[in-house]
């Protein structure tokens, strides 16, 4: 008998000691468990930008903070222990958990919907397009209008407008008018840069031959090469070269997500001239040049001018050419300027503060500019020096994907770098 109880004891201290994974089942919600090797369990419960202890674990609306909570073992954490909540099943679980004395803190958010993220800011007017925004306008969103109504645009430099989403981090341009929120790629990294800011450094806009100058490659979407007509040359026939790119990058990444992804928010391309006949090697100024580049005063707009022809959208949508295969694309020159870019060769005006900047690379919109003999079909892009800048579409540059969120996913976090917001 002596024998036998004392083997017993050595098997239970055994076990004990040499426990990789406690799972702790937490009834109704409620902290009741007591363990030789477990403490105790605080929990903290979010409520507007603070969180405050609560006795009990909530049951519904809330999702568990895994990168802020932690464990302590003697009073000091210890970064070694990880904790998991099961929300199903209401257990949690540490491991290892080998150390008398360990108390764990356990972190618990309530979900953004989408309005209240815009209830969250001071909502303000830009009306000066003329100069850059590079002054910290954190906790501040900017209003004009677009095709659905009214759309609230981040600008100048910001550090809440991240967002952790489909294993990649993005930055929000905008909410729609739609209530759908705009995001362009940031990176792996919250706080990449430069290279790491594209999903491609060198991709040409379109490849265009010498022999095939035209104005039909200004669009991220082509015609007929050689017409002699407008509606031919920007007919939604061709992939150019940068949307097979972006194309093939979404299929690859996100099409498990697509659920996600709004379907009715479109990329708005736009092909209006201001001056020119816009087919062939006619020398052609679209619009855009016009508003942002060639006078004094910048007019940008969020309105696509002929949302059926460029406004480019998935064949299920029910707006815009429904010409895409994938519900992606690419910033505009116009949402470029909101942000706080302008064009201009005057080196102190570039912006290397606001949001959008990302170091010593050029990057593409999806913005015509001009045709011209000696630039050829010309796009927009942000500079290496912050500006919006204009170049031939052979050229190559980096590529930022842009996406649509749904009006009415949720989000956790406060859009900050080291708090980015989580799409739930």
């Amino acid at each position: 008998m002596v024998v036998l109880i004392i083997s017993a004891i050595v098997l239970n201290f055994t076990r004990a000691k040499y426990r990789v994974t406690q799972s702790i089942p937490l009834v109704n919600g409620t902290i009741n468990y007591d363990s030789a090797d477990l403490n105790a369990v605080a929990v903290y419960i979010q409520e507007g930008d603070n969180y405050f202890k609560s006795d009990t674990i909530p049951s519904s609306g809330y999702t568990f903070n895994e990168e802020r909570s932690y464990c302590t073992v003697n009073s000091e954490e210890d970064s070694n222990i990880t904790v998991s909540y099961d929300a199903d099943n209401q257990s949690l679980s540490i491991s290892p958990l080998t150390t008398k004395g360990t108390k764990c803190y356990l972190y618990f958010r309530y979900p953004h919907t989408i309005p209240e993220l815009i209830e969250s800011k001071i909502i303000d007017q830009r009306t000066d397009f003329d100069s850059t925004l590079a002054s910290n306008t954190t906790g501040t969103l900017f209003k004009a209008e677009d095709d659905d109504g009214i759309s609230y645009y981040f600008a100048g430099a910001v550090d809440d407008n991240y967002v952790k989403f489909g294993g990649f981090y993005w930055r929000i341009i905008r909410i729609n008018g739609n209530g759908s929120m705009r995001m362009i790629y940031q990176g792996k990294t919250p706080d990449a840069k430069g290279k790491d800011n594209v999903i491609n450094a060198s991709v040409a806009f379109n490849v265009v031959t010498t022999e095939l100058r035209d104005n039909a490659y200004v669009g991220y979407m082509y015609g007929t090469v050689i017409s002699n007509n407008y509606e031919e040359a920007h007919a939604n026939t061709n992939d150019s070269n940068i949307k097979e790119v972006v194309d093939e990058w979404y299929k690859n990444n996100l099409l498990s997500y697509d659920s996600y992804i709004d379907k009715n928010s479109g990329f708005c391309g736009d092909r209006e001239i201001s001056s020119g006949l816009g087919y062939g090697k006619n020398e052609t100024d679209y619009a855009a040049y016009d508003r942002l580049f060639a006078h004094l005063e910048k007019k940008p707009t969020l309105k696509c001018s002929n949302p059926n022809r460029d406004l480019y959208t998935v064949s299920e949508a029910n707006n815009g050419n429904r010409a895409l295969t994938y519900p992606i694309g690419l910033i505009t020159a116009d949402e470029i300027s909101y942000a706080g870019g302008i064009w201009n060769n005057d080196e102190n005006k570039y912006n290397y503060g606001f949001y959008l900047y990302i170091g010593d690379i050029a990057y593409w919109t999806m913005t015509p500019h001009r045709y011209t003999s000696s630039a050829w079909s010309g796009s927009c892009l942000l500079g290496s020096a912050g500006h919006l800048s204009a170049t031939s579409s052979q050229n190559s540059h980096g590529v930022r994907p842009v996406i649509n969120l749904k009006s009415d996913v949720t989000l956790t976090g406060s859009g900050t770098v080291t708090d980015p917001y989580v799409v739930n």
